[in-house]
């Protein structure tokens, strides 16, 4: 799948992860590789989510592939305060799988409405 990624995808200051419909890992980018690199990094390409997530964080992964849902929210680890966008991704107009988007952001993150 990474020949069809372009190429600024792999230094994307945020963390990309794209999983098939079955689960398996196909691309981490480098920052998703250093922040799961405790579980073990870019080994993780072939392996299946489901064996990094708990029951119910694999049921919400479920549920974005079959419902074509987006999920987003924000978690705050280590001091740092990040967004992830879990979403599905297209295929010949099937659910192909899932990408997770995962970047820092600032302690009050600043809203705009626009019309």
């Amino acid at each position: 799948m990474d020949d069809r990624l372009p190429p600024w995808a792999a230094g994307f200051p945020g963390a990309i992860t794209i999983a098939g419909k079955d689960g398996t890992i196909l691309y981490m980018n480098d920052a998703a590789a250093l922040g799961f690199e405790k579980k073990g990094g870019m080994a993780l390409v072939g392996s299946n989510l489901a064996a990094c997530h708990n029951a119910k964080s694999n049921g919400k992964i479920l549920s974005i592939m079959e419902e074509g849902l987006v999920n987003a929210y924000t978690i705050e680890k280590g001091g740092k305060r990040r967004l992830i966008l879990q979403a599905p991704w297209y295929e010949s107009g099937a659910v192909g799988g899932i990408v997770e988007i995962s970047a820092e952001i600032t302690a009050e993150l600043p809203h705009f409405k626009r019309d």
